[in-house]
This record gives C-alpha cells, sequence and structure tokens, in this order.
C-alpha cells in the first residue's frame, strides 16, 4: 500500500482545482485550508482505525463535507463562485450540486481548468512551472524550491505573487471555450515540458534525475488528451517525447545511484511499452501542418529509441532533425547536442570543430555536460590529459552527487590510461 505522504500529494492537486472551482478562485487559501484540514483528520482517524481500504474516496468525501460545512457557514458572509450563484446558497440544490461537483469527471476538467489557470500570460515561466507543482502536484514551497535550486524564501516569495495574480482573475479558466484554450495551450504545453525536463536532467543540487517530477508532467499532460480540445498533433508530440525520454529512466540511473550516459546505458532496461506508447503519438502527432520542437525533439528520441545498441542508431538522421531543430529554436544546448551527433556519425574530431564553433559559447561555460562532453571527445582522440582536464572542469560545475561520481569515474579512466 502506497505510504501517506505519497497519497496526499497526489490527492492535493484534485481536491484544491475542485474546491477552488466551488469557493472561486478568489478564495484559493479556503480551498488549500480545506484541503489540509482533510489531511489532518485523516491522520488523526488512520492513526487508529488504519488505513481505509479506498483511501482516495475517503479524502474525497472529508473534503466534500468539510467544503458543504464551509458553504453552509460562510455563504452569507462570503462570496463564494459567482458562475455556481445561487445553486451554493439554497439548500435544496447545494447537496445535489456538491455530489454533481465531485464526480470523477468534474474533478478532472477542474484540474484542467486549474492548470491552464495557473499559465496565466502575466506569470513568468518559472512562477508558472512553480504554482503548478505547488498546487496541482501537492509540492511542498521546499520541494519546488529544490526543484528550481532556489531558497524557500524566493520561492514562497514567486508562490505568493503567483497566487495574487491567480486571485485576480476572478474564475478558473473556461476549458470549453475553443478560441481561448487554443490561445493558452502554447503556453501550458511549454510549463509542463519545462516540468519534465526539471525532472529528466535539471539542477537539483541532490539527485540528476528525478522521476517524481517526470511522472508529474506526465499524469498532468494526459489530462490535456482527455478533453476534445487538447488532442491536438502538438499535444501528442509532447506526449510522444515524454514517453521516449521516460522509457529511457530504468536505464539512467543504476541501484548503486550511479548516473550512466545514453551510450553506455543497458538498453535492455528500457521501458518496451512507453517506447511503443511514444511511437504512437509521434504517428498522431503527424496529423497536423505544424511542425514544432516536440514534434522533432521526438523524433530524436524515437530514433535512439528504435537502436537496440548504439552503434545501431542512425545518427545522419539524428543530425538532420538537430539541423531542423536549431532552424526552429536555436540556443547553445541544441547546438551541443548536435556537435555531439555530428561527433558519432562522423568522429570526435569533426564533432569538436563544431563544439567550436557554436554561437553564443559562452553561456556553457557553466553547463558541466558542456566541458564532460570536450572530455569525451578528446578521450576519443586519444587525448587523454587533456581530455582529463576537461573532465576536471565539469567536476568542478557538478551539481549533485550523482553528477560528481560521474565525472570522477571519468577522470579515474583518463589517469589510468594516461601516458607520460
Amino acid at each position: 500500500m502506497e505510504s501517506s505522504d505519497h497519497l496526499f500529494r497526489r490527492e492535493a492537486g484534485r481536491m484544491v482545482a475542485t474546491l477552488t472551482r466551488i469557493f472561486g478562485v478568489h478564495n484559493l487559501a479556503l480551498a488549500e485550508d480545506v484541503v489540509q484540514d482533510a489531511f489532518c483528520r485523516a491522520l488523526e482517524v488512520w492513526s487508529f482505525r488504519g488505513m481505509p481500504e479506498n483511501p482516495s474516496a475517503w479524502l474525497t468525501a472529508t473534503a466534500k463535507n468539510r467544503a458543504l460545512d464551509v458553504l453552509r457557514r460562510e455563504r452569507t458572509a462570503r462570496a463564494f463562485a459567482p458562475e455556481l450563484g445561487r445553486l451554493l446558497e439554497s439548500e435544496w440544490t447545494l447537496a445535489p450540486v456538491m455530489e454533481d461537483l465531485f464526480a470523477a469527471n468534474a474533478i478532472k476538467d477542474d484540474q484542467l481548468r486549474m492548470m491552464f489557470s495557473c499559465c496565466h500570460p502575466r506569470m513568468p515561466e518559472e512562477a508558472q512551472v512553480a504554482i503548478i507543482l505547488h498546487i496541482l502536484c501537492g509540492f511542498s514551497v521546499d520541494e519546488v524550491a529544490g526543484a528550481f535550486v532556489n531558497t524557500h524564501a524566493a520561492t514562497q516569495k514567486r508562490i505568493t505573487r503567483a497566487k495574487k495574480i491567480l486571485a485576480g482573475s476572478k474564475r478558473l479558466f473556461d476549458v470549453t471555450a475553443a478560441s481561448e484554450f487554443s490561445t493558452r495551450l502554447p503556453t501550458v504545453l511549454r510549463t509542463l515540458y519545462l516540468l519534465f525536463n526539471e525532472g529528466y536532467h535539471g539542477a537539483s543540487p541532490e539527485a540528476a534525475v528525478r522521476v517524481a517530477l517526470c511522472h508529474e508532467a506526465m499524469r498532468l499532460v494526459s489530462l490535456l488528451l482527455d478533453h476534445p480540445l487538447g488532442k491536438a498533433p502538438v499535444s501528442h508530440a509532447l506526449v510522444a517525447l515524454m514517453c521516449l525520454n521516460a522509457a529511457r529512466l530504468p536505464a539512467r540511473i543504476d541501484a548503486a545511484g550511479d548516473l550512466h550516459s545514453l551510450f553506455d546505458q543497458d538498453r535492455s532496461q528500457w521501458d518496451r511499452q512507453l517506447v511503443s506508447e511514444g511511437l504512437r503519438f509521434l504517428e498522431l502527432s503527424a496529423a497536423g501542418s505544424e511542425l514544432t520542437e516536440y514534434h522533432i525533439e521526438a523524433g530524436i528520441a524515437a530514433a535512439h529509441a528504435q537502436a537496440t545498441r548504439t552503434e545501431e542508431t542512425d545518427w545522419k538522421a539524428i543530425v538532420s532533425l538537430y539541423d531542423a531543430l536549431i532552424a526552429l529554436n536555436p540556443s547553445p544546448i541544441v547546438a551541443l547536442n548536435r556537435a555531439i551527433a555530428i561527433a558519432q556519425n562522423e568522429g570526435p574530431e569533426r564533432g569538436l570543430a563544431e563544439m567550436q564553433s557554436i554561437a553564443d559559447r559562452d553561456r556553457l561555460v557553466a553547463y558541466p555536460f558542456y566541458s564532460a562532453a570536450l572530455g569525451e571527445l578528446e578521450l576519443r582522440c586519444g587525448k587523454r590529459k587533456v581530455a582529463g582536464q576537461h573532465f576536471s572542469a565539469a567536476l568542478a560545475l557538478a551539481r549533485n552527487p550523482m553528477e560528481r561520481r560521474f565525472l570522477s569515474g571519468r577522470i579515474a579512466v583518463c589517469e589510468r590510461h594516461s601516458t607520460p
């Protein structure tokens, strides 16, 4: 049976979203208080009686009853959701309306409303991801701070500002309005993309990979696919990318907690079911005429996923895809990955030349895997001393123990085989 911490985190976003729909977005703090109260009640009761057979239903029923108490007690003193109007004011309609609002499909829609509301255009991207993690994923302020390598105080300030913007919007986003939905969809997709990437290869000081963030991003993007307006080719492209990259997660970290590069992973550990799902969604993404960075990145991930060994990878196709990605969304990181692909296709010397010609290369100076990539290519050229220097530079920039152990191991390889 899952732990109560994991259960509470999973349920928090569902209940806060629905309670915010009922109380109104201006009463977000009240919704959070009711959820917290339900969790406290659960800990109190379950410590004596044990966890119920269906803890999710128990928590939902408790939150619903608490919400009914609040509505009855404060409906004359406080304004609640304007769109529900008199339905919440009349005792005749209150109970049946609450039953409808806590139905499974309604809760799912409320999470989608909250997700789109959190991607408000007045919020910077970092704030959008932070508030989604906090409200919809149940992450504490400290956990959000860890995800962004930030202080508790700075993260608390960011979330507080985001909540003020959210409260000022007066009501949750209307996910039935097609034009408004399509206008905000790119921002929502971008936020979920950033959330997944933060888990897959973020800058956390504790771990190089945080599977929980990847899973939360995948859970939230699945809500889009369950909505008629969310089943767009671009959504399918992002889901494809997440599935194909998540398929490699079991091989990225071994049982000892050590990090493995793509080239050293045991591909038999890749989740083939996720690979199949990713390829299926990639096919669906081709239905439209739009080509996005998610389509191209998913294509690159598919090329890796379909090769049973590194040597069988179609590196020429991957280089072409990186060319298309740079044309669409140029960045030093994309150029670095392209150079590595060129090295695989044409040799390490050619890859090193491409790395030296990257525009805005100075932006990669603080990125440990730029120096690490230089080290790998110099090592393949037989220049072990130079390679060791690059790995040492990368080690000085390493962000967590996993990266430090990985880079220390590469330095050891250079030292073992160095010649005077």
